[in-house]
């Protein structure tokens, strides 16, 4: 006897399936913690492979925080529900050693008494100019929400996935740090496209 199709249609990741990903990137990060090794490649040698990761880390992260603050600007309605997500990006970029203010309105208060770049007409919030030039690129937010949470997830996986494979690369702590971002980025990615149908 065969069971009836389920009314429900198949679409997006899947609850397992984000899962898995998670347990074996976190599988992944314990096995490479376990090497023993130390996280820096001795005094006086320059940047240590771990310390590139970790700014390369942080600045993923501080361009990522800044599509979420060039959506939110083009789409105000989408604020409430990517708000949290950038907020998380922002963990991120301060977990990594870098520096960025938790959400666009405090990087617009803390900035207002700075000088700021002249403007023909419109200018871009303080937060996108702050994030570099991918979020100040008007054209890169699609005009529809669908479209924009649909970059911001590709943006999160592809980010996610190239986290993953430096976890070969990379000692311990940083290795478990990265791990850990990844499969936030991999929930994110699910929260994103969450509801799409």
């Amino acid at each position: 006897m065969s069971l009836p199709p389920s009314p429900r249609p198949l679409r997006g990741p899947r609850r397992r399936s984000l899962l898995a990903s998670a347990a074996g990137a976190a599988g992944t990060a314990l096995l490479v913690g376990c090497t023993g090794g130390s996280d820096s490649d001795g005094p006086g040698a320059g940047p240590s492979a771990t310390d590139r990761a970790r700014a390369r880390a942080a600045r993923d992260s501080e361009a990522l925080a800044g599509r979420y603050a060039a959506v939110i600007a083009a789409h105000p309605g989408l604020a409430e529900r990517l708000g949290p997500l950038r907020e998380e990006v922002v963990r991120h970029v301060e977990a990594f050693g870098g520096e960025l203010a938790a959400s666009p309105r405090a990087s617009a208060t803390a900035s207002s008494t700075a000088p700021s770049a002249a403007s023909a007409s419109v200018s871009p919030s303080v937060s996108a100019r702050a994030a570099g030039p991918a979020a100040r690129d008007a054209g890169a937010v699609p005009a529809d929400e669908k479209g924009a949470l649909g970059m911001l997830a590709d943006a999160e996986r592809k980010l996610a996935d190239r986290r993953a494979a430096a976890l070969l690369d990379v000692p311990g702590e940083t290795a478990r740090l990265l791990a850990s971002v990844a499969a936030a980025g991999a929930a994110h990615v699910f929260l994103l496209t969450e509801g799409d149908g």
